[in-house]
């Protein structure tokens, strides 16, 4: 992985590749590289850094007008110019590049040099350039498909060949891959964020699908069962509806700083329609679940990963307490590797802001092949997880670039109260329960508006939290997933170590590091527990241990010396979201203090398409 573009058309490929390749820099990379195929044949330039380094360093004569493109993270080998995508065969006819990993690159690699190939990288993608160019077959199409025929793995992927000019040849297995049909041009990228500068235009790729791009058009194919041939799909394109601008970062510093602020209109979107005051519950009818099959429900499994998973465990928190239906979190990367037990009183969530999540969509598929039921909750419209499930919950929090999700994972938690809400009603919720939580509900978007706006005071917070090499986030029950995504987001972007513990098992072994050097980010909301957090905060006050209270206004926190981050009341339920913004800011401005690129944190991708 990570990042693929690719074009055929009138226009010079390698302007557009590079611009394409620019706007997928949001999902990690760390090299980019570029092939176009002209009348002198195939030519690649590649280089380990940034796009610009590449662009930089192209040749003034790179003449093509069939190109690819690939920001390449490491899997297979280091960062390198050697390993950076494109790859191609010995003779240089055959250009490729790839997102996923073959399973079986080693002993592919072993077959190639037995048969005296001199392999140059050490990636498992350059086995496809050369096992594509071994092909006996007629057509492009057809040496994809022998090539695919001998790799066990995941894939995208886009191929040209000096045989084939006029047209590229791109493949899909768990990997995704986005057509952009333009006027006499066609495009193919990995996010829709390459695409939506030059058409919105698009038609996905399902998994075991290839397509064959050509200026004029478009033809999607899957193998033949049985047999060694390739049959038409006929699949069409379809208009999406989105505006370029919003994958613009406009007069921002960064994508995650914009994202953070268009919070409260991202959450005003989720909930909108959804609503029903009259009878106190939520309308989802992209559950496509009746009332009768809603009641017959009897657990709720929720999968996600990183803050998905913890997003996750606030949602079955909420589904405990208002649908009183038994509830917990897995991570998705973990679930189906122990041979789940599927039950088919269980409905099964999916929680993904890409909706291409591979660790997910693997367990959706695992969950399905067992006969399980799964909904979704997704941000992107048309995603491989959207298509796998049986019904879910779309976000509508718009495009979010930034590696570290803000709007998305509020519109997530606000998802799952809309699910809670639902089917609570169905059993054993009250109307006035209901109302309640709808008036609660409504007041959120006004409420985020508030902590944001205290971004002077929360900046001057993280900018001393910024000099520690080691914090602690703690919270319980409700506060310990959002202690847990607090951690998350300041590791993730500052590279300070965080770590999340419950409140309760301070005292079972964490305690032993509390030091006037390891500060402790508490989230303490007014709830039932209050005085055992407070509790909690004296023992480690008592160890000199610097404390940041995220709580609500009125609560006594005793003689404790902490920096106080008070923020508005709603439900109890709902408060864990708005407990978890200010942790958001305080990443953000602990990371620009230390001058980090907040939005491309080092390792890291925004889609995680690779086990």
């Amino acid at each position: 992985m990570c990042g693929i573009v690719g074009y055929v058309g009138g226009q010079q490929a390698a302007p557009l590749l590079l611009e394409g390749l620019t706007r997928l820099e949001h999902r990690g990379y760390d090299s980019a590289g570029v092939a176009v195929l002209g009348t002198s044949g195939v030519r690649v330039a590649k280089k380990a850094g940034r796009v610009r380094d590449l662009s930089d360093e192209l040749p003034k004569r790179f003449a093509g007008k069939v190109g690819i493109g690939h920001t390449r993270w490491a899997t297979h080998g280091p960062a390198t110019d050697v390993n950076a995508h494109p790859h191609t065969d010995t003779k240089g006819d055959v250009a490729v590049v790839h997102n996923g990993i073959i399973d079986n690159a080693a002993a592919l690699r072993q077959q190639l040099a037995d048969d005296g190939v001199d392999l140059v990288s050490d990636t498992d993608t350059e086995v496809l350039a050369h096992l594509v160019a071994r092909s006996d077959a007629d057509t492009l199409e057809g040496k994809v498909r022998d090539a695919l025929a001998l790799v066990d793995g995941t894939y995208g992927i886009a191929v040209m060949h000096a045989d084939f000019p006029d047209r590229l040849v791109v493949a899909r297995n768990g990997s995704p891959l986005i057509i952009g049909v333009g006027e006499k041009e066609m495009h193919v990228a990995s996010d829709l964020a390459a695409l939506v500068r030059y058409t919105t235009t698009v038609a996905h790729l399902d998994d075991g699908e290839l397509a064959t791009l050509t200026a004029t058009g478009f033809t999607t194919y899957r193998q033949d069962p049985g047999s060694s041939g390739l049959s038409t799909t006929g699949k069409a394109a379809t208009t999406v509806d989105i505006d370029p601008a919003a994958y613009d970062a406009g007069e921002y510093d960064s994508f995650m700083y914009k994202e953070m602020l268009e919070q409260p209109a991202a959450a005003e979107r989720v909930l909108r329609g959804r609503l029903d005051e009259r009878f106190g519950t939520a309308h989802l009818g992209g559950l496509n679940m009746d009332p009768r099959e809603t009641r017959a429900i009897r657990r709720v499994k929720i999968l996600g990963c990183g803050s998905a998973y913890y997003v996750g465990q606030m949602g079955a928190a909420l589904l405990e307490e208002l649908a009183r239906i038994p509830a917990d979190a897995e991570a998705a990367s973990e679930f189906r590797y122990r041979n789940p037990v599927i039950e088919p009183d269980t409905l099964y969530v999916a929680v993904s802001q890409s909706g291409e999540t591979i660790d997910t969509l693997l367990a959706v598929q695992e969950v399905r092949r067992k006969g399980g039921r799964v909904v979704g909750l997704v941000n992107v419209v048309g995603s491989a997880i959207a298509r796998e499930c049986d019904g879910g919950i779309y976000l509508h929090a718009g495009p979010e670039v930034a590696v570290a999700s803000t709007k998305a994972l509020t519109n997530m938690f606000l998802g799952f109260a809309l699910l809670a809400l639902q089917l609570g009603r169905v059993r054993d919720l009250s109307i006035a329960d209901g109302k309640r939580l709808i008036e609660g509900l409504s007041r959120i978007p006004g409420q985020i508006a508030q902590i944001l706006e205290r971004e002077d005071e929360l900046a001057e917070v993280a900018t001393r939290l910024a000099e520690s090499e080691s914090l602690f986030f703690i919270g319980r029950v409700r506060g310990f997933p959002a202690a847990r995504e607090g951690a998350q987001k300041f590791k993730e972007i500052s590279y300070r170590h965080a770590e999340a513990y419950q409140t309760s098992e301070l005292k079972h072994g964490p305690l032993a590091l509390i030091s006037e050097a390891v500060p402790t980010v508490a989230v303490v909301p007014d709830d039932e527990l209050t005085s055992r957090n407070v509790g909690a905060l004296h023992e480690i006050a008592a160890r000199r241990g610097p404390l940041v209270v995220v709580t609500h206004e009125g609560v006594d926190l005793g003689e404790v010396a902490a920096v106080r981050i008070d923020v508005p009341r709603n439900e109890r339920e709902l408060d864990p979201i708005l407990l978890t913004v200010p942790l958001q800011m305080l990443a953000y401005h602990a990371a620009l203090h230390l001058g980090h690129d907040i939005d491309k944190p080092r390792n890291l991708a925004k889609s995680v398409t690779v086990e």
